[in-house]
């Protein structure tokens, strides 16, 4: 029998274990070490978890190999290394997490100067934060021990992994009391502070901008864990510190006072803007601040816009004299009465007319105004207010005029049209549309009638000709869609099959046809017909015409003979008078009677009728 036979194979890991001087190089060599491992291979784990094996491995990890060593396999001991101690095996986190010794092995890796190798960061990173979420407080507690150690993970920031590890302290930290211990003793670090000071001109570019993406992974992370929180629970430290205004005039300070670059510049706009991000997930909801308002799309802090508010004049000087990378004129966007009166009074969305990202934050700061709804007394007085701003003071319908008239002249001339063109089309939109209703309806009209008489004409004459023809031709179709209507509007359809009335007609024409001799090879449709090259289906379905499926009722032909006959023979009428017979009564079948009958029925016809 086939169990006679032993098929279980022996891996050969287990022979390796079987000899008493086996190394731990050796089992590394082995393809199915990790693998083993992975599987729980309780005689590998034992062996891989003794002090000089995990010594070894830790080592790996965190020594530089020889340099003479041959590139494609220098790191190859290191890498199997990191995977080991990394498998979320439970005897080799117990081990490590464990042992402090080891831990201290693995601290000694910071204290090296920079820069550190990139591969051996990054398997010091993956192995510090498997501890991290696998042994939770004795790594935690080991490393708060540690004074500088906030200290040394900044030293070495170059390098991304350094970057992943802190993430890590902050996001994967578990259960909750002990992450918010986490978040105060890296408040009591000044982590936010430490990290803004990096955002500083003097600084390796490298370096500046990991502090900066790390600093705009803190934001997003707290924000995401804070909306997850239940609302008892304390308030995240670091956010809080993010979000203040004293944190945010230092980082405005470190990226304008003194010696300015375009790194400093381009990574300090880059915390900025997420600070002042949105909410809603997704771009499709993004041109919705016209109908519902600027607040109810944007959560920001206050104490924010009261950081960024003096330094509005060293944005715009961004503006007038930008660095190579463009990255700032989003941020302003969100201060919609400043900026407005900045872009518009010192003409930047005129003669930047190719900047679009410079025009659509112009627009969205003419939507949050116009489609704003006030809750309460104060905030009506204040929307009124930013109103009359933009009417007044920005002079808002006389640069539309004026801009309109300029681009006309400049087609005329054989120019091309402006870039902004299309968002001073949708902003006189705007303004045509609250005019017409809307709660700041009154307060428009009022501001129009201010207008002098000779503006008022022009914008009167600019609505009803010039803005009405615009609108127009933008929405003219493209391309002709007069024939690409969906299956449900079939009443409109001109397609190339019959309507009720014609499919009737067909059926009635093939009912009146004779039947053909080759009908089986007509009906039906060949292969050759639906192939790509051939487009045009309408002979297709044409042929339903040629189908003939006339029948002669009162054909009497021998075959319709011997059908009668075959029916009279084996059906037999009811008859009244034999009541009294049961025709449910079960009778014996004569099967050399039905046999007869038919041998009868065959002679009848004679071999030139079948």
């Amino acid at each position: 029998m086939f169990w006679k036979f032993d098929l279980h194979t022996t891996s050969h890991i287990d022979q390796l274990l079987d000899r008493e001087d086996v190394t731990l190089r050796e089992l590394m060599e082995e393809d199915d070490v990790l693998q083993e491992c992975k599987a729980q291979n309780r005689r590998l784990l034992l062996f891989l978890s003794q002090d000089h094996c995990m010594t070894e491995l830790v080592n790996l990890i965190t020594t530089e190999p020889p340099a003479d060593l041959e590139e494609k396999s220098r790191f190859k001991f290191p890498n199997i290394a990191c995977e080991l101690l990394t498998s979320d095996v439970s005897l080799i986190n117990d081990k490590l997490g464990g042992d402090e010794s080891l831990l201290e092995t693995l601290y000694h890796f910071l204290e090296q100067k920079p820069p550190l190798n990139p591969l051996l960061a990054s398997f010091f990173s993956k192995t510090i934060g498997n501890l991290i979420a696998r042994k939770t407080e004795q790594v935690i507690s080991f490393l708060r021990k540690k004074d500088g150690f906030i200290g040394l993970v900044l030293k070495h920031i170059d390098a991304s992994a350094m970057m992943d590890l802190l993430l890590r302290l902050i996001s994967c930290v578990e259960p909750a009391p002990l992450r918010q211990e986490v978040l105060n003793w890296l408040n009591e670090e000044k982590l936010i502070q430490r990290l803004t000071e990096l955002i500083h001109a003097g600084k390796d570019e490298e370096r500046q901008s990991n502090a900066s993406q790390t600093l705009c992974d803190i934001i997003r992370l707290s924000r995401d864990q804070a909306n997850q929180m239940q609302e008892n629970v304390e308030a995240d430290p670091l956010l809080a510190v993010l979000e203040s205004q004293e944190s945010v005039a230092g980082l405005l300070k470190t990226m304008f006072e003194g010696e300015r670059s375009e790194a400093s510049i381009v990574n300090g706009t880059q915390v900025l803007l997420t600070l002042l991000e949105t909410r809603r997930s997704g771009l499709e909801g993004l041109m919705d601040l016209y109908s519902q308002g600027y607040e109810r799309s944007y959560t920001v802090n206050s104490s924010i816009l009261h950081a960024i508010e003096p330094h509005l004049k060293d944005f715009q000087q961004l503006l007038l004299d930008p660095p190579k990378v463009r990255t700032y004129s989003k941020a302003l966007s969100y201060l919609p009465s400043k900026w407005l009166s900045l872009c518009f009074s010192q003409d930047l969305f005129f003669k930047y007319s190719w900047n679009n990202f410079l025009h659509f934050q112009v627009e969205l700061c003419v939507a949050s105004i116009l489609n704003h709804s006030a809750s309460n007394t104060e905030e009506t007085s204040l929307h009124n207010t930013l109103v009359a701003h933009l009417f007044q003071k920005c002079r808002l319908v006389q640069r539309i005029l004026d801009a309109w008239e300029e681009n006309d002249k400049i087609q005329t001339e054989g120019g091309a049209r402006r870039g902004n063109m299309g968002h001073l089309t949708r902003i006189a939109n705007m303004v045509v549309q609250n005019l017409e209703k809307g709660p700041i309806q009154s307060q428009i009209s009022d501001l129009i009638k201010e207008l002098s008489e000779d503006c008022r004409g022009r914008w009167e004459s600019f609505v009803d000709e010039t803005l009405r023809e615009t609108n127009r031709r933008n929405t003219v179709e493209l391309v002709s869609t007069h024939n690409l209507h969906s299956s449900s509007e079939d009443d409109d359809m001109e397609s190339p099959f019959p309507n009720d009335l014609s499919l009737q007609q067909a059926f009635s024409d093939y009912q009146i046809q004779q039947m053909t001799a080759n009908f089986v090879d007509q009906f039906g449709f060949n292969d050759e017909e639906f192939s790509e090259h051939d487009e045009n289906i309408n002979a297709t379905f044409d042929r339903i015409a040629e189908i003939n499926f006339n029948l002669d009722a009162d054909d009497n032909t021998a075959n319709a003979a011997a059908f009668e006959a075959c029916c009279k023979e084996r059906i037999r009428q009811f008859d009244d008078a034999e009541e009294d017979d049961d025709i449910w009564e079960e009778k014996e079948i004569n099967y050399a009677t039905q046999v007869k009958s038919r041998t009868r029925f065959v002679q009848t016809q004679g071999p030139e009728t079948l």
